[in-house]
């Protein structure tokens, strides 16, 4: 899978992405990363991004045609590249009908290209829908993804018209920009992606994983604080200890998020 962030702090990014779980899964290959800078794209003499916003009003707007010329050179980088990986399995699956291969190779390349120019654009703001754990596994299952971050007062209505496939937003607040929500988003869509964790279990039984929250956990010693481990996980009782985990999924969704919780029994009733 491979992340595509569109902003004007490419280090930002990358610092963040290039360490810890998601840094060591980019070194095996299992995802890839990318930051590009949108000012590289400014038809501005001095680099300028943006102007006043018409009709007044705090602060300066980002301008479209930067953010537009950066999209379409990253679309366009992902059509190449899928092209670029249908011609080498083309070479590699030569046999004697050749020109058959081709022709076909050809024609898949062609869909996979227009597959390509699909690629989900989504815009960090806090006017779109929230991200949550269903949206994580949605986009999981892309194979590219553009996070398009945005500063100041926002950026040219037009060219989000234009680009943006997804309103994305992590929470009901507001942030000075889109750098830190993209890459919130990136690490819950990443830790999905097979190979990225060391269990890919882990990824299926935590919080939110069954709808519900996940049940608490504990490691040795076995008595710290005057706190012992409860007697169940140490049984050696898969089933009751599987029994013991939802009973306190429960209860600690009831206390904690009675929302979900109604959800969950609505559904299991």
């Amino acid at each position: 899978m491979f992340f595509h962030v569109l902003t004007l702090f490419p280090d930002m990014i990358m610092d963040g992405l290039n360490t810890s779980i998601l840094g060591k899964a980019m070194e095996r290959g299992c995802i890839r990363a990318e930051a590009v800078n949108i000012r590289d794209y400014t038809l501005d003499k001095h680099l300028k991004v943006d102007d006043y916003t018409y009709g007044g009003g705090a602060g300066m707007l980002m301008q479209a045609q930067p953010v537009y010329d950066c999209t379409m050179a990253v679309l366009d980088s992902i059509v190449k590249r899928v092209a670029d990986q249908t011609t080498e399995n083309t070479t590699g699956n030569t046999t004697d009908n050749t020109e058959n291969v081709l022709k076909d190779e050809t024609k898949a390349s062609c869909g996979n290209a227009t597959d390509a120019k699909k690629t989900r654009v989504i815009y960090v703001t806090p006017q779109g829908r929230v991200f949550d754990q269903k949206t994580a596994q949605e986009l999981a299952k892309e194979e590219d993804l553009i996070f398009l971050c945005g500063h100041y007062e926002g950026i040219d209505e037009r060219v989000l018209e234009e680009v943006v496939t997804d309103y994305i937003s992590i929470g009901d607040y507001v942030l000075t920009g889109g750098e830190l929500p993209a890459m919130v988003m990136i690490d819950a869509i990443a830790r999905l992606v097979p190979g990225v964790l060391n269990n890919d279990e882990s990824a299926q039984t935590e919080s939110f994983g069954n709808g519900l929250l996940e049940y608490p956990q504990y490691s040795r010693p076995r008595i710290w604080h005057d706190k012992e481990v409860p007697p169940v996980l140490l049984s050696g009782d898969h089933k009751k200890v599987e029994e013991w985990r939802l009973e306190q999924s429960l209860i600690r969704t009831k206390e904690r998020r009675p929302d979900l919780y109604e959800k969950w029994r609505e559904s299991h009733l």
